[in-house]
């Protein structure tokens, strides 16, 4: 039984070019969305049956009547809605920040005015993706909505495998599964890959950590928190690796990559941990098999461990040396310096690191093009069954992430900033 009395009516900000299946599809989500997180329209107007709330973009429920609704942005003057309207629940497609301004009349006189302010109110925020590194690059946010809004009460949903993370670096914001019932604004946090509704611009062309700020409509990125860590647990210098990422388009491909490195490190006297979740994983792509497993000479630290001892692990780490993955975002929140070695995305998408590695002579960053469209079957741009597939990963040598490395502990010797 659906929680809503009246049925919905979308309207948007912007226009957009969309299929007719792909606006289904949005539909779908938007309905999932609005059910399961943000429950039924909360907000009181004083007006019996007229509600708003804005935990789902901006919701107002209008019951029977001759009403005329307005609704717009506040700071720009420009109207999205203008009409009449009676027992419907009208939901913006947009779920990001707009200081939106609502005007209602009831046979042609103004009932109703509000305009959008967080100042003194309960405020909930969505990580609302499963994926590690999208959920790492928001966690900056959490302290921003108080700092920047002015709210009163912040807290959040969050998946349970990084909850405890997330209580390590915030012991003062509330976690909640639910939605409270006077939440006046919430907001959800995810890359903004290819939904209209989720951000202004496609996330596709920007880098991941300022998906927040085009979010909730900030100024400038939040600065990265510093860790908070834990005890230290080995002794000996040790550096980790991943050489394992959710999609075999992340990887490293080089025959014998991993293993050179790995052999270079325990020549510069580190032990080497393998810290990936399974120690080998096979994907089928474009036609082709893969294979990637736990580099030979690296310490078996594999498995399903909680997410807050892999942080400590890699907090006390020397480096990290991985892929765009969750793993890489893993250690730069716990301020573990990141060789990143990949070229499926252009070298700006991840966190800002000096030890980025990729081939710029070799075709590159198809997941950062609006043209291609990556869409997780990868590699858009080469022809199935040919050697030109995922030469992004295919053409980046072991020499290049040796030379990074090199780099690296030559500035952490000098203590020079990194070129």
């Amino acid at each position: 039984m659906s929680q809503f009395p009246y049925p919905i009516q979308y309207f948007s900000c912007r226009d957009f070019e969309a299929s007719p299946e792909k606006i289904q599809r949005m539909l779908e989500y938007l309905s999932q969305l609005g059910t399961g997180l943000a429950g039924p329209v909360a907000g009181e107007t004083g007006i019996p049956g007229l509600k708003i709330d804005f935990n789902d973009g901006i919701r107002l429920q209008v019951p029977a009547g001759n009403w005329q609704v307005t609704i717009g942005d506040h700071d720009s003057g420009m109207v999205f809605y203008d009409g009449d309207a009676s027992e419907t629940i009208l939901i913006s497609f947009e779920k990001y920040y707009v200081r939106w301004q609502v005007e209602i009349r009831r046979d042609g006189v103004l009932v109703f005015s509000h305009i959008f302010d967080p100042a003194g109110q309960k405020v909930r925020l969505v990580f609302n993706s499963v994926l590690l590194g999208d959920t790492l690059s928001f966690f900056p946010y959490l302290p921003r909505v108080r700092e920047a809004f002015g709210a009163a009460d912040v807290y959040y949903s969050i998946d349970r495998k990084m909850q405890a993370l997330c209580q390590r670096l915030f012991p003062d914001i509330r976690q909640r599964d639910y939605a409270e019932a006077d939440t006046y604004a919430t907001y959800y946090f995810n890359s903004g890959i290819d939904f209209p509704g989720a951000m202004p611009i496609n996330g596709r062309i920007l880098p991941i950590a300022h998906a927040g700020q085009m979010i909730l409509n900030l100024p400038s990125p939040a600065p990265k928190l510093p860790w908070v860590p834990g005890p230290r647990q080995i002794k000996e210098p040790y550096v980790c690796l991943g050489a394992q990422a959710s999609h075999v388009a992340k990887g490293w491909l080089w025959p014998g990559g991993w293993e050179a490195v790995v052999a270079h490190l325990k020549g510069l006297g580190y032990r080497v941990l393998g810290i990936d979740r399974e120690k080998e994983c096979r994907a089928a792509f474009k036609g082709q098999n893969y294979t990637v497993k736990m580099p030979d000479g690296a310490e078996d630290f594999t498995g399903n461990r909680p997410l807050l001892e892999r942080a400590d692990m890699l907090h006390h780490a020397d480096f990290f040396i991985g892929l765009p993955s969750g793993l890489s975002w893993l250690a730069w929140t716990a301020d573990c310096p990141v060789v990143m070695i990949g070229g499926f995305s252009l070298f700006w998408h991840e966190f800002p690191t000096p030890y980025r590695v990729y081939n710029r002579l070799a075709c590159n960053g198809c997941y950062n093009s609006l043209k291609d469209i990556w869409q997780g079957d990868g590699c858009p741009r080469q022809k199935p069954g040919t050697e030109a597939v995922l030469q992004c990963s295919k053409t980046i040598t072991p020499r290049m992430v040796i030379a990074a490395i090199d780099r690296l502990l030559a500035d952490k010797r000098t203590g020079r900033e990194p070129l």
